[in-house]
Protein backbone atom coordinates (compact mmCIF):
# COMPACT_ATOMS: atom_id res chain seq x y z
CA UNK A 1 0.00 0.00 0.00
CA UNK A 2 1.42 3.39 -1.00
CA UNK A 3 1.39 6.59 1.04
CA UNK A 4 -1.26 7.97 -1.36
CA UNK A 5 -3.50 4.98 -0.61
CA UNK A 6 -3.14 5.54 3.13
CA UNK A 7 -3.59 9.30 2.85
CA UNK A 8 -6.92 8.93 1.00
CA UNK A 9 -7.20 12.38 -0.62
CA UNK A 10 -10.81 12.75 -1.74
CA UNK A 11 -10.51 16.00 -3.73
CA UNK A 12 -9.03 19.45 -3.81
CA UNK A 13 -11.25 21.15 -1.24
CA UNK A 14 -10.32 24.75 -2.02
CA UNK A 15 -7.56 27.19 -2.86
CA UNK A 16 -6.87 29.83 -0.21
CA UNK A 17 -6.20 33.42 -1.23
CA UNK A 18 -4.86 35.92 1.29
CA UNK A 19 -6.52 39.31 0.87
CA UNK A 20 -6.13 42.60 2.73
CA UNK A 21 -9.78 43.63 2.18
CA UNK A 22 -12.37 40.84 2.37
CA UNK A 23 -15.27 42.95 1.05
CA UNK A 24 -13.33 44.07 -2.03
CA UNK A 25 -12.24 40.49 -2.73
CA UNK A 26 -15.80 39.17 -2.36
CA UNK A 27 -17.01 41.83 -4.81
CA UNK A 28 -14.35 40.83 -7.32
CA UNK A 29 -14.90 37.05 -7.15
CA UNK A 30 -18.71 37.27 -7.09
CA UNK A 31 -18.98 40.04 -9.70
CA UNK A 32 -16.92 39.55 -12.84
CA UNK A 33 -15.98 35.95 -12.01
CA UNK A 34 -19.54 34.87 -11.12
CA UNK A 35 -18.92 33.08 -7.83
CA UNK A 36 -21.30 33.14 -4.90
CA UNK A 37 -20.67 33.41 -1.18
CA UNK A 38 -21.31 29.88 0.12
CA UNK A 39 -20.04 30.49 3.65
CA UNK A 40 -18.67 33.35 5.67
CA UNK A 41 -17.28 33.53 9.17
CA UNK A 42 -14.74 35.00 11.54
CA UNK A 43 -12.27 32.47 12.95
CA UNK A 44 -10.86 34.00 16.13
CA UNK A 45 -8.37 31.14 16.65
CA UNK A 46 -6.77 31.82 13.26
CA UNK A 47 -7.37 35.61 13.55
CA UNK A 48 -9.08 35.82 10.16
CA UNK A 49 -12.31 36.82 8.49
CA UNK A 50 -13.03 34.47 5.63
CA UNK A 51 -15.48 33.79 2.85
CA UNK A 52 -15.83 30.61 0.83
CA UNK A 53 -16.68 31.49 -2.76
CA UNK A 54 -18.33 28.68 -4.72
CA UNK A 55 -18.63 28.26 -8.47
CA UNK A 56 -21.17 26.17 -10.37
CA UNK A 57 -18.73 23.32 -11.04
CA UNK A 58 -18.09 22.86 -7.29
CA UNK A 59 -14.76 24.71 -7.25
CA UNK A 60 -14.22 26.81 -4.14
CA UNK A 61 -11.93 29.71 -3.28
CA UNK A 62 -11.34 30.66 0.33
CA UNK A 63 -10.77 34.39 0.70
CA UNK A 64 -8.85 35.01 3.93
CA UNK A 65 -8.33 38.45 5.49
CA UNK A 66 -6.38 39.04 8.69
CA UNK A 67 -8.12 40.47 11.74
CA UNK A 68 -4.69 41.21 13.24
CA UNK A 69 -1.37 42.09 11.61
CA UNK A 70 0.20 39.48 13.91
CA UNK A 71 -1.92 36.63 12.49
CA UNK A 72 -0.32 34.14 10.12
CA UNK A 73 -2.31 35.67 7.23
CA UNK A 74 -1.33 39.19 8.27
CA UNK A 75 2.33 38.15 8.31
CA UNK A 76 1.92 36.36 4.96
CA UNK A 77 0.49 39.50 3.32
CA UNK A 78 3.21 41.65 4.89
CA UNK A 79 5.94 39.29 3.63
CA UNK A 80 4.54 38.18 0.25
CA UNK A 81 1.65 40.48 -0.56
CA UNK A 82 -1.87 39.29 -1.27
CA UNK A 83 -2.32 36.17 -3.36
CA UNK A 84 -2.34 32.40 -3.33
CA UNK A 85 -1.66 31.22 0.18
CA UNK A 86 -2.57 27.52 0.33
CA UNK A 87 -3.87 24.45 -1.46
CA UNK A 88 -6.34 22.40 0.56
CA UNK A 89 -6.98 18.68 0.12
CA UNK A 90 -10.16 17.09 1.48
CA UNK A 91 -9.55 13.94 3.51
CA UNK A 92 -11.96 11.71 5.46
CA UNK A 93 -9.84 11.80 8.64
CA UNK A 94 -7.40 14.68 9.14
CA UNK A 95 -5.70 13.08 12.17
CA UNK A 96 -5.05 9.85 10.25
CA UNK A 97 -3.81 11.80 7.20
CA UNK A 98 -1.45 13.83 9.41
CA UNK A 99 -0.11 10.65 11.03
CA UNK A 100 0.50 9.11 7.60
CA UNK A 101 2.42 12.17 6.45
CA UNK A 102 4.45 12.32 9.67
CA UNK A 103 5.34 8.64 9.22
CA UNK A 104 6.60 9.59 5.75
CA UNK A 105 8.88 12.23 7.30
CA UNK A 106 6.79 15.33 6.60
CA UNK A 107 6.35 18.08 9.18
CA UNK A 108 2.89 19.34 10.11
CA UNK A 109 2.24 22.71 11.69
CA UNK A 110 0.03 21.44 14.51
CA UNK A 111 0.40 18.46 16.83
CA UNK A 112 -3.38 17.96 16.77
CA UNK A 113 -6.05 19.09 14.27
CA UNK A 114 -7.58 22.51 14.81
CA UNK A 115 -10.95 23.97 13.96
CA UNK A 116 -11.23 25.47 10.49
CA UNK A 117 -13.98 26.85 8.27
CA UNK A 118 -17.53 25.74 9.05
CA UNK A 119 -16.42 23.49 11.91
CA UNK A 120 -14.01 21.48 9.78
CA UNK A 121 -10.89 19.89 11.24
CA UNK A 122 -7.62 21.08 9.69
CA UNK A 123 -3.86 20.76 9.77
CA UNK A 124 -1.11 22.03 7.48
CA UNK A 125 1.94 20.41 5.89
CA UNK A 126 5.01 22.62 6.21
CA UNK A 127 5.79 24.25 2.83
CA UNK A 128 9.42 23.09 2.99
CA UNK A 129 8.13 19.51 2.91
CA UNK A 130 5.55 20.12 0.16
CA UNK A 131 7.52 21.70 -2.67
CA UNK A 132 7.15 25.24 -1.33
CA UNK A 133 3.36 25.05 -1.10
CA UNK A 134 1.42 25.36 2.15
CA UNK A 135 -0.82 22.28 1.94
CA UNK A 136 -3.90 22.19 4.13
CA UNK A 137 -5.62 18.95 5.10
CA UNK A 138 -9.37 19.47 5.57
CA UNK A 139 -11.90 17.14 7.10
CA UNK A 140 -15.22 18.94 6.51
CA UNK A 141 -17.90 18.86 9.18
CA UNK A 142 -19.97 16.68 6.81
CA UNK A 143 -17.27 14.00 6.99
CA UNK A 144 -17.56 14.13 10.78
CA UNK A 145 -21.30 14.32 11.37
CA UNK A 146 -23.30 14.13 8.17
CA UNK A 147 -23.94 17.89 8.38
CA UNK A 148 -23.53 20.02 5.26
CA UNK A 149 -19.98 21.08 4.53
CA UNK A 150 -19.11 24.60 3.28
CA UNK A 151 -22.54 25.78 2.33
CA UNK A 152 -24.22 27.60 5.13
CA UNK A 153 -23.79 31.29 5.63
CA UNK A 154 -22.56 32.11 9.13
CA UNK A 155 -20.71 34.92 10.72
Amino acid sequence: MTIADRLDVLAIDHVGIAVPDLEAAITMYTGPFGGRVAHRETNPDQQVDEAMIAFDDGTQLQLIAPTSPDSSIGKFIDRSGPGLQQLAFRVPDVAAAAATLRDAGMRLLYDEPRTGTAGSRINFVHPKDAGGVLVELVQPMAERSGAPAHGTESR
